[in-house]
C-alpha cells in the first residue's frame, strides 16, 4: 500500500487519545466561591450540611389542616391565620382547624394534611372541603429530597449550572476545584493578513487566532494569542519564555517537515521531550505533542497543524481531552453511534468528517458535508458533530458510525 496513510511512524487516534489521558500529571486544586466554580471539576467530594427541605412545607396554595377524620368531603373547617413563604409566625392546629397557606410555607404542627385551595370553597371565616382528601397530601417533608449528610457531588462532578444551582439550594458556599490549565496559544505562519490589501499578496485572513480564543471561552477560559514569524529564533526565544509560565502551549503550523516548519526542533532544543508526532488521521496528521518537565513545573505542547478545519478538529478531540485530564478526567472518550445516510469513499487513514446528526422516528441519522478539505470551514455552519470513518473502507448507506458532538 503507498500514500501517506501508510506512511511509517504513526499512531492511531486511539493511541494519541490514550497517551494525551495518561501522560500529562493532574494540576493542584484550589477553593473557590461557588459562583466562580462554573464548569470546573470537583477535587473534594460535598456533602449536604443540611435537609432539603430544610422544614417540612406545604407544595401548593391552599389549607393546612387537622382532621381526626377519614372521609373529609363536605367537612368544614376553622380558618385560624395565615402562613406565606418565609413566614416567621408559629401556629399550631387543632383537631377540626385550618390555617391558609401558600407554596413554600412551613407547616404548623398538627397538620394532617394540606388541601389545594382548587377542593376548597370559603365560607366565611371556615373552609369546606369539595372532594376527599388522603393524609399528608401535597406536603414537602423535611428531608424529603436530600438528607443532611448525604453525599451531593463526588470528585471528579463537572459543576455545570444545574448542578451549581442545586449546591446553592444546599448552601455551599465555596468549591475546592482541580486548577484550569494556564494556556498560551502561539499562532505561527507569515501570511496573515492585517487588512484585504494584503490579499493580493498571498495573505490569507487568519482563522485560527479567532478559533482558538472563541473556543477556549466557550470551554470556560480566556486566552491570550501570540503571533510570531517563521522564524526558529523567535519561535526557541518564544517556548523558552513560556515554558515555565504556562502548563500548556498549543501551537498552530510549524509542525510538518517543511523548510519552516520549526515548531518540533525548537521544542526539542527548549528541553520538549516528544510523546509523539503523527497520528493516522485526516485531518491533523503531523499532530505533535511533547513535554517539559523541571523538579517544580510541567508544561505540554499540543503542536497542532496550521490548516483551520486540523486546528478544529484536533482541538475538539484532543485539545479537550489534554485540558480535562489535567483536571483528573482520565476516562475514554464517551462516541455515540448514529447511522450514515449515503456511501462514502475509502481512504488510507481514518477521518473525522464534520457531519449533521438528526433524529428521523427514534434513529439517530449520519449526514456528511461537502467541503471537507482541511482549508476550509464553511460547512461549520451546518456540523453539530465529527463523525469518525474508518480507514481503508468504503462504507454504504446505513454503516453505523462513532462520532462526537460539537459543543462549542
Amino acid at each position: 500500500m503507498s500514500g501517506c496513510g501508510a506512511e511509517k511512524g504513526l499512531i492511531s487516534i486511539d493511541e494519541a487519545l490514550e497517551l494525551i489521558r495518561t501522560q500529562p500529571k493532574i494540576l493542584t486544586t484550589e477553593v473557590l466561591a461557588l459562583a466562580q466554580g462554573l464548569n470546573r471539576y470537583l477535587a473534594k467530594a460535598i456533602y449536604s450540611e443540611v435537609n432539603l427541605p430544610s422544614f417540612s412545607q406545604s407544595a401548593v396554595d391552599g389549607y393546612a389542616i387537622n382532621s381526626s377524620l377519614t372521609q373529609l368531603q363536605d367537612v368544614c373547617f376553622d380558618v385560624i391565620g395565615e402562613i406565606k413563604a418565609g413566614s416567621k409566625l408559629e401556629y399550631q392546629l387543632l383537631d377540626g382547624q385550618a390555617i391558609r397557606i401558600f407554596t413554600g410555607g412551613k407547616i404548623p404542627e398538627g397538620t394532617t394534611h394540606v388541601a389545594r385551595q382548587e377542593i376548597v370553597k370559603v365560607e366565611s371565616e371556615t373552609i369546606r372541603l369539595i372532594e376527599q382528601l388522603k393524609p399528608q397530601a401535597d406536603i414537602r417533608f423535611t428531608g424529603e429530597e436530600v438528607k443532611q449528610g448525604q453525599q451531593l457531588a463526588d470528585v471528579g462532578q463537572n459543576i455545570n449550572i444545574g448542578a451549581l444551582a442545586a449546591l446553592s439550594m444546599a448552601g455551599v458556599q465555596t468549591v475546592e476545584v482541580f486548577q484550569q490549565p494556564k494556556v498560551a496559544v502561539v499562532i505561527t505562519g507569515d501570511e496573515v493578513a492585517e487588512q484585504p490589501e494584503d490579499l493580493h499578496i498571498g495573505k490569507v485572513f487568519d482563522a485560527n487566532g479567532p478559533l482558538l480564543k472563541a473556543w477556549f471561552k466557550a470551554y470556560g477560559m480566556d486566552v491570550e494569542i501570540l503571533h510570531i514569524a517563521d522564524a526558529a529564533e523567535q519561535v526557541t526565544a518564544c517556548f523558552d519564555r513560556l515554558k515555565s509560565l504556562y502548563d500548556v502551549i498549543i501551537t498552530t503550523g510549524g509542525v510538518s517537515v517543511g523548510d519552516y516548519d520549526f515548531v518540533r526542533p525548537c521544542a526539542f532544543q527548549t528541553g520538549f521531550e516528544q510523546i509523539f508526532w503523527k497520528v493516522k488521521q485526516k485531518p491533523g496528521k503531523p499532530l505533535f505533542f511533547a513535554k517539559y518537565e523541571d523538579p517544580d513545573h510541567h508544561c505540554y505542547l499540543l503542536g497542532l497543524p496550521g490548516n483551520p478545519a486540523a486546528v478544529y478538529v484536533c482541538m475538539q478531540i484532543y485539545g479537550n481531552a489534554l485540558l480535562d485530564t489535567l483536571q483528573n478526567q482520565r476516562e475514554p472518550m464517551q462516541w455515540f453511534s448514529g447511522v450514515l445516510t449515503h456511501g462514502l469513499k475509502s481512504d488510507a487513514r481514518e477521518r473525522f468528517l464534520r457531519m449533521h446528526a438528526y433524529f428521523d422516528q427514534g434513529q439517530l441519522k449520519l449526514q456528511s458535508l461537502a467541503k471537507q478539505q482541511s482549508h476550509m470551514l464553511s460547512n461549520l455552519m451546518q456540523a453539530n458533530c465529527l463523525v469518525r470513518i474508518p480507514a481503508n473502507i468504503q462504507l454504504d448507506a446505513g454503516q453505523e458510525l462513532s462520532g462526537v458532538f460539537i459543543h462549542s
